[in-house]
């Protein structure tokens, strides 16, 4: 299928998505040993279009979709994280045979908006990755211990967490502290990547819900690098790297990543826009580089 016929497939036969999926070559998560890359897309249904200086660079849909079947046929490249749009051209587009395939499944706290912090489950639920054969889940935890509406994310990401244990689904959990820029308790919300912050995001993470059984960690690399050795000594739960917006210093990203990787609980990389939209405009060039860092 070519990308002009997207549309035309959705508006004629909107069940041939549900097809795809049915028909798929599925895999395990973790192959041979190796350690996962995972392609994150899940960006743009939370309205965070921007890379670097681009505040849409990410708002071109056929080009997001020809830079991720890119990355994804890239050797060493094991699946894709998106939301249900996303995943649903891929699976038009057969992209996703014999790949890991990771739904996005909180995406409520728009970037920029007064409730960024409400990350409500407006995503995949547990039974629509289950119903379409897909491999896990990931969710976003970000905590304001000074916002009473965290006890809300931390409640509903729990039983969302039993609901895929229970379904054998794992599922990847992205925790943060994090606080409002300006003291009276507003202004955008920023990560606290400080060590002491990023322990207890993990502590915190690693406590929900009835069993950890199926739950996997989504890590930043800490602010000094060096601390990582420290930090992920908080929990025995199988972690991967998160990448983010490295800007334009991809060596320096690299290197971080590169030191992370070397630890005992660290199971791979999720990286997104630092691969899908390098400095130099080389994806396969910066994939590659991704999958030598493994």
């Amino acid at each position: 299928m070519e990308f002009a016929d997207l549309t035309r497939i959705r508006a004629h036969r909107p069940e041939a998505i549900l097809e795809a999926a049915s028909r798929r070559p599925r895999r395990r998560l973790l192959a041979d040993g190796r350690r996962l890359l995972i392609v994150a897309a899940d960006h743009p249904a939370r309205g965070a279009l921007g890379v670097g200086g681009d505040p849409f660079a990410m708002a071109n849909r056929r080009d997001l979709l020809e830079r991720l079947c890119l990355a994804l046929s890239r050797p060493g490249v094991d699946g894709v994280l998106a939301s249900a749009d996303v995943l649903d051209d891929l699976l038009l587009l057969g992209a996703l045979d014999g790949k890991v395939v990771m739904g996005s499944m909180n995406r409520g706290g728009l970037a920029g908006a007064a409730f960024e912090l409400d990350d409500r489950f407006t995503g995949y639920r547990p039974e629509d990755l289950e119903r379409l054969g897909f491999d896990a889940g990931k969710l976003l935890l970000r905590v304001d211990y000074a916002d009473p509406g965290s006890l809300t994310t931390l409640h509903s990401a729990a039983r969302v967490v039993d609901a895929m244990a229970e379904r054998g689904l794992p599922v990847f959990i992205e925790p943060f502290l994090t606080r409002r820029t300006h003291r009276d308790g507003t202004g955008p919300p920023r990560n606290d990547l400080s060590a002491e912050a990023v322990t207890r995001s993990i502590a915190i993470a690693s406590g929900l819900a009835g069993t950890s059984a199926y739950t996997w960690l989504k890590v930043p690399v800490t602010e000094n690098p060096d601390d990582m050795a420290r930090v992920m000594e908080t929990s025995t739960l199988p972690a991967v790297l998160l990448g983010g917006d490295i800007g334009d210093d991809q060596d320096a990203a690299y290197e971080k990543w590169r030191g992370a990787l070397r630890l005992p609980t660290v199971q791979g990389l999720v990286v997104g826009r630092a691969l899908l939209y390098p400095p130099d405009g080389d994806v396969a060039g910066a994939v590659d580089t991704a999958v030598g860092l493994l």
